[in-house]
C-alpha cells in the first residue's frame, strides 16, 4: 500500500529468511505477520505472529521461501525496515533495523516514531 514500485516494503537478511522459512515449514503456517502496537516505555512495540491466511489488506513480502505479511496499520511505520535474526550466547531473536525509528528504549523492545511537523 505504501510501497515504491519495484522496491519491497521490508527486506530480510539471509539468516532471518532462513529462520522464518524454517518456522513456517515446521508449523505449516502461511507466513509471519508483523506490525506495531501502542505499549512499552518508548510508546510503541513491534508485534509478530504466525498466521494461517493472509488478510486481503496485508502487504506481502516473499524472499528465499519466507513470507512476511505487514499489517495494514503498520505499513507506513515499517517501510524500509530490514529484519535480521541474531544469535548470541544468551539469546536468539529477530531484530528490526528500521530507519523510521526516532527513539528506542534501553531494552530494545520499545520504539517511537517521529511525527512530521512536531519538534
Amino acid at each position: 500500500m505504501f510501497g515504491i514500485p519495484g522496491k519491497q516494503a521490508v527486506t530480510m537478511t539471509p539468516r532471518a529468511a532462513a529462520q522464518i522459512s524454517k518456522l513456517m515449514e515446521k508449523d505449516g503456517r502461511a507466513g509471519l505477520r508483523i506490525g506495531v502496537k501502542k505499549g512499552g516505555c518508548a510508546g510503541m512495540e513491534y508485534t509478530m505472529e504466525y498466521v494461517d491466511t493472509a488478510d486481503p489488506n496485508d502487504e506481502v513480502v516473499e524472499q528465499d521461501g519466507a513470507r512476511i505479511l505487514i499489517a495494514p496499520m503498520a505499513q507506513m511505520f515499517l517501510f524500509g525496515t530490514e529484519i535480521d535474526y541474531e544469535i548470541s550466547l544468551l539469546e536468539a531473536s529477530f531484530k528490526f533495523n528500521n530507519p523510521n525509528v526516532a527513539e528506542a528504549c534501553g531494552c530494545g523492545e520499545s520504539i517511537s516514531f517521529s511525527v512530521p511537523g512536531r519538534e
